[in-house]
């Protein structure tokens, strides 16, 4: 049997009256039996009603969906399809830019710096195993960053062969998203007049929406590989589309574990009982602390710097998607034990507005590191001899924890067994599924990104005036 994620809440339970979680019990599920209700409305034919508008709730039964059609179609099935496309740039390339925004390219980079070596990037080609060095761009509009990866691509070495090749991944649902497409114009321009339109074709995959500007153009230009996110998906819940898919299989990852994990954690939300479940708990702690406790700002807490792109795709998940009416908690994501030292004082003694949700590995990736014995002792650390850097990390963890503890500062945990695709399929599914959850619960459409929208509006009147 396959590990399996854990909350932890005991501590935080010091400041929730037991009551108040039991009077919410009956409300939360009524909130997921709303959110399986999306799932269904989604799926039939027919309008969705207004009320419901928009709705995206087709991320719910993606991973089972997507499994199912590779265990019965095999390479013609989209995950079949996706590997195949992968391995194809894969071969032809030595980096890789993925330009996307927001939902397009946080999941993918938080699967990459997690799962990848920390220093993928600077490693040679025979130690990547042939995975391509990959670089995100298209998320902003500053002209210096983008000056910055052309420049280095353009040192890259004689185009005939991979070490000498770079692609391209664009991830927009609408393809009208201003950054991506102007990133994607100037890349592509720079791409053709280094190898070639006809060779340049074979280096870009488009992900996209079934319809828009960027299928419009990707058919247009008949690139081999385009691959779709779907219409009742939107671009934060789509890591397990082709948006967050595509660049696992080109990073080497195992998608399916990646599928696997997410099914897992449906499967929990929908039988778990209360006090068992992940999602339902951790909505249930949330609330009461922000409703009780004001506590609306939340600190995830990630031990280790490379969960700290899943913090910031939980940023944007949960303001995004809560973040309306007036309403919505704060998401701020930290990584201990560096941020100890700049935001710890603030969260062991300033104001009491602020739940912590730690993200903890138990098991690292790689061989502890011990530390040594040196005949010097002049730092005093042999008195440490032996222990690893894990030790150490455990100890900052489990010490941080109690010292909150003590000052009635309230603290949850999100244990992952080891960092894998597994685990961090459950993670993210977790996370999608809380955040629609406690959206049902407190009357706010999760889906939609109305003040977004509007900032794009202004933005384009103001270029074209």
């Amino acid at each position: 049997m396959v590990d399996r994620l854990e909350y932890r809440f005991d501590a935080a339970h010091r400041l929730i009256e037991r009551r108040d979680l039991q009077d919410l019990e009956s409300s939360l599920r009524t909130a997921r039996d709303e959110v399986l209700a999306d799932v269904a409305t989604a799926e039939a034919d027919g309008s969705i009603p207004p009320e419901r508008q928009p709705l995206d709730a087709g991320f719910l039964r993606l991973p089972e969906t997507l499994l199912a059609e590779h265990a019965k179609s095999g390479a013609a099935s989209l995950v079949g399809r996706i590997r195949t496309a992968a391995a194809e740039l894969r071969e032809q390339v030595d980096h890789v830019v993925l330009l996307g925004i927001g939902g397009s390219y946080l999941g993918a980079r938080a699967l990459f710096e997690a799962l990848r070596h920390p220093h993928h990037n600077e490693l040679p080609r025979a130690s990547r195993d042939g995975i391509p060095r990959l670089h995100f761009q298209g998320n902003n509009v500053d002209n210096d960053a983008l000056r910055g990866l052309l420049d280095l691509l353009a040192t890259t070495r004689d185009a005939s062969g991979p070490e000498g090749r770079w692609g391209i991944v664009v991830i927009s649902k609408s393809g009208g998203t201003l950054e991506t497409a102007v990133a994607f114009r100037i890349f592509r321009e720079a791409l053709e007049a280094r190898v070639g339109t006809d060779d340049a074709r074979r280096l870009i995959v488009p992900i996209t929406g079934e319809t828009g500007r960027l299928r419009d153009l990707a058919r247009a230009a008949g690139y081999p590989h385009v691959f779709p996110i779907p219409d009742d998906v939107g671009g934060r819940f789509s890591i397990f589309t082709a948006a967050g898919l595509f660049p696992a299989a080109l990073l080497g990852l195992d998608i399916e574990a990646l599928l696997e994990g997410a099914a897992a954690m449906n499967g929990r939300f929908l039988a778990a009982r209360f006090g068992e479940n992940p999602v339902l708990d951790y909505v249930a702690v949330c609330r009461c602390l922000e409703e009780e406790h004001d506590m609306d700002i939340r600190v995830l807490s990630t031990w280790g710097a490379r969960l700290e792109a899943v913090g910031l795709w939980y940023d944007q998940l949960l303001a995004e998607s809560l973040g309306k009416e007036e309403q919505g908690a704060t998401p701020i994501t930290v990584v201990n034990t560096r941020d100890l030292h700049s935001r710890g004082q603030q969260h062991q003694e300033g104001t009491r507005d602020k739940l912590i949700t730690n993200l903890f590995v138990e098991q690292p990736a790689t061989a502890p590191i011990p530390i040594p014995v040196t005949p010097d002792d002049r730092d005093g650390l042999n008195r440490l001899a032996g222990k690893t850097v894990p030790d150490l990390l455990a100890a900052a963890f489990e010490g941080t924890n109690r010292a909150y503890a003590e000052a009635d500062r309230p603290t949850a945990d999100i244990i992952l067994p080891r960092l894998d695709e597994h685990a961090l399929g459950e993670l993210f599914q977790m996370l999608m599924l809380a955040t629609v959850t406690e959206g049902r619960l407190i009357g706010v459409n999760p889906y939609g990104q109305p003040g977004v929208e509007a900032y794009k509006r202004k933005m384009g009147e103001i270029l074209e005036s």
